[in-house]
């Protein structure tokens, strides 16, 4: 009888023993929650990642020009220009000679991306860090496009510009081949012929232009590359990005 006592006491601390293990083991393969410090850092992370991504994509030759989605055509005010090629002596081969130009100092100047989104990444805070995580698949897009892009133009524009007026092809710069094509047109339309078909003149900042188009280029790719973290684990390259987009 006291053996039996015994067995049976000895049975409960095991069954007792196996209980506590089970439960210690179901916690460790519980995923501790993210610290709130945790969550900005990933996010940083994953911003940093894409924009050195989606930057470097550009930067290459023919990273905009044979990208339809973000390859830079001429201004719109410039289509007058392409509607009455007729007007202008080899106006055509121009025409496709100045948009090459054009999309080749926006390649240029994406070299210098990346960095400039770094600096601002690092401004972001842990609120800012939270409502992205919350919200749409292109927040941290978004929210970088909302809250750096003056910056982002003040430290871009001084790029593209002296890109535009960088020799490429035959010792001429973009800007230079841009002010040959408007001048050309713009003598034909300000013309007594030019004013009674009803032409009108071409007046645009180039590189302007340029840089709102290079940086709406490079904000697409951006959320281009923050969707494949939300979604695509293979695109969660280290450990943070999967337990903060897991």
């Amino acid at each position: 009888m006291k053996r039996q006592i015994l067995a049976g006491i000895i049975l409960f601390f095991i069954l007792s023993g196996c209980d506590q293990l089970r439960q210690f083991a179901e916690e460790m393969d519980t995923p501790r929650p993210l610290t709130e410090q945790e969550v900005v850092r990933g996010l940083k992370q994953a911003l940093t990642i894409g924009a050195d991504s989606a930057a470097s994509g550009l930067a290459k030759r023919d990273g905009y020009y044979l990208d339809n989605a973000v390859r830079i055509n001429l201004p719109p005010e410039a289509r007058v220009i392409t509607e009455n090629i007729s007007y202008l002596p080899g106006g055509e081969v121009l025409v496709q000679d100045i948009v090459l130009r054009i999309n080749r100092a926006a390649e240029d100047a994406a070299r210098e991306a990346a960095p400039i989104f770094a600096r601002a990444v690092t401004r972001m805070t842990i609120q800012d860090g939270f409502s992205i995580l919350r919200g749409d698949n292109d927040a941290a897009t978004q929210y970088l496009k909302r809250n750096t892009y003056q910056e982002l133009y003040q430290l871009y524009q001084p790029r593209i510009r002296a890109s535009t007026e960088k020799p490429i092809v035959g010792n001429v710069s973009t800007m230079e081949a841009w002010e040959t094509l408007t001048g050309n047109w713009n003598s034909v339309a300000n013309s007594a012929v030019g004013r009674l078909a009803g032409l009108t003149s071409v007046d645009v900042a180039l590189d302007q232009y340029l840089t709102e188009r290079g940086l709406d280029g490079l904000f697409l790719k951006l959320a281009e590359q923050e969707q494949k973290i939300r979604h695509d684990p293979v695109a969660r390259v280290t450990e943070l990005l999967r337990r903060v987009f897991g």
